[in-house]
């Protein structure tokens, strides 16, 4: 089996390092190359400082331009502008992308979607298999009780998150509205505040919640006359995060040329054998 050279960035963050670990310590894969912006603190500096182990061999750097090794993926761990500054070079290379970077705009999800016709990308807020299997059973939920049943999305997460709401939270929003045959943006309510008049029928509610070190809850909420059904996850650690993104990276090194995101991972595993459709 050829061995898979990854490239990470956003490697000084929070995901970055652990990713940065796990490449490492799994079997058919390779850490190419780091990434972080232009004004890291660590920049230069060999990465086994970010991993607290000994000297890598590989130094951290800001452009992925600069990096002259080959590799077979990148992984996105970033920023919206870092990562749409890297895609045009990864088609350069014929190389596939994974993208974990959250706070796209919808005209930026866009351009995602047209490099994706060049080379393999997978765009996922959440790589957690927990968490996609939310998404999908919230929009079947969603799809049998229709707009007759309130929805309100609630997403917690550590003080430091800076995009609101989560990338997750407005997946899970887009799941139930596509299932209701809903446009988001027309349904969608950000928080309440002041007299607000009463709720109106087909509204999603969602709702950020901010605060210590918590990894990452979600629960969605289906509340109806009487009855009230309601759908929860909690990362207890950025572990089930990085092990999602090895299992996509895997995938994308040997994906086509498309948009595909971790329901195509899950799938391709034969964890999801029932026709959803």
């Amino acid at each position: 089996m050829e061995m898979i050279k990854v490239v990470v960035s956003g490697a000084g963050g929070r995901m970055g390092r652990l990713l940065l670990q796990a490449v490492v310590e799994e079997d058919g894969m390779e850490l190419a190359a780091a990434l972080e912006g232009e004004k890291h603190s660590s920049l230069g500096r060999d990465v086994g400082e970010l991993m607290g182990t000994g000297e890598r061999g590989i130094v951290l750097c800001s452009a992925l331009e600069e990096i002259t090794g080959d590799w077979d993926v990148l992984v996105e761990f970033s920023t919206p502008g870092a990562t749409l500054s890297h895609l045009p070079i990864a088609i350069e290379r014929g190389k596939g992308v994974v993208i974990g970077t959250t706070g796209f705009t919808g005209e930026e999800k866009g351009k995602i979607r047209d490099f994706s016709s060049k080379i393999p990308v997978l765009l996922s807020p959440n790589m957690s298999i927990g968490v996609n299997l939310l998404f999908r059973t919230a929009g079947e939920i969603a799809k049998v009780l229709g707009t007759k049943y309130d929805v309100e999305i609630v997403e917690t997460h550590h003080r430091l998150k800076k995009d609101a709401p989560s990338g997750t939270a407005l997946r899970l929003a887009e799941s139930i509205a596509e299932a209701r045959g809903q446009d988001l943006e027309k349904v969608a309510v950000y928080g309440r505040h002041g007299n607000t008049g009463e709720r109106a029928e087909g509204n999603i509610g969602i709702h950020a919640v901010r605060g210590g070190t918590v990894a990452g809850d979600h629960t969605v909420i289906f509340a109806g006359d009487s009855e009230r059904i309601e759908l929860s996850h909690r990362a207890e650690s950025r572990e089930v995060f990085v092990s999602g993104a090895i299992k996509a990276a895997r995938f994308i090194a040997e994906a086509e040329p498309g948009l595909y995101d971790m329901q195509d991972v899950i799938k391709s595993s034969g964890q999801w054998s029932v026709d959803s459709s």
